[in-house]
């Protein structure tokens, strides 16, 4: 198994930090998404789904027997405990997901991992896992463009996103390194991403 290069990415919602995840894989990075592995754990026979249903009971499922992300969101937003109570559930699984899938991708030979955590900051524990943390960052009126644009959300409801997320200054404090993602094409983008990741060994 290689020792790989372990890169922290994180941003907030519609910053694109999934275009930028995109960019680094074409360079070489093996992506490690957090998010991803959430979903997979709470799919229909997902390892977090018996826990779900004992804590909020199977109204929060879809009739496929998912996790009802809609419902549950809702749900989480309204209800700060149930919030607690979800990510309390699902977290312990993602922890042990993404150090499956990092070991698999060392034993395969990967040489530099990303990962593509929304919690980085507001976790110490990942923070100490990694050797550098690169933020992706725009305007928060760009994030709610953004988002209303491609789900077709409420400015309202995208701004209780933002909100409920770690802030914007606690994020940019934890990175050794910014991509300000506003007012660029996806050109400029990737060559802000090619700047760092050459930086940071890649």
């Amino acid at each position: 198994m290689v020792d790989a290069t372990h890169i922290g990415l994180t941003g907030g919602v519609g910053s694109g930090k999934s275009t930028v995840a995109a960019l680094w894989v074409e360079m070489g990075a093996t992506l490690i998404d957090a998010d991803a592995l959430a979903r997979s754990a709470t799919t229909a026979q997902g390892a977090a789904i018996p826990a779900i249903v004992q804590a909020f009971g199977a109204e929060v499922l879809t009739i496929e027997g998912a996790l009802d992300r809609d419902k549950m969101r809702t749900l989480a937003f309204s209800d700060p405990d149930a919030r607690s109570l979800l990510e309390s559930i699902v977290h312990p699984w993602v922890g042990k997901l993404i150090t499956q899938a990092a070991n698999d991708a060392k034993t395969q030979g990967a040489n530099c991992l990303l990962f593509d955590i929304p919690l980085l900051v507001a976790s110490a524990h990942w923070r100490t896992q990694l050797w550098r943390v690169c933020v992706v960052d725009c305007l928060p009126s760009t994030q709610i463009a953004r988002v209303v644009q491609r789900n077709g959300l409420d400015p309202a409801d995208v701004q209780r996103i933002i909100d409920a997320q770690t802030s914007r200054t606690e994020r940019l404090k934890a990175a050794d390194a910014v991509i300000f993602n506003d007012g660029i094409d996806k050109t400029e983008l990737a060559l802000r991403v090619r700047e760092i990741a050459t930086q940071f060994g890649l």
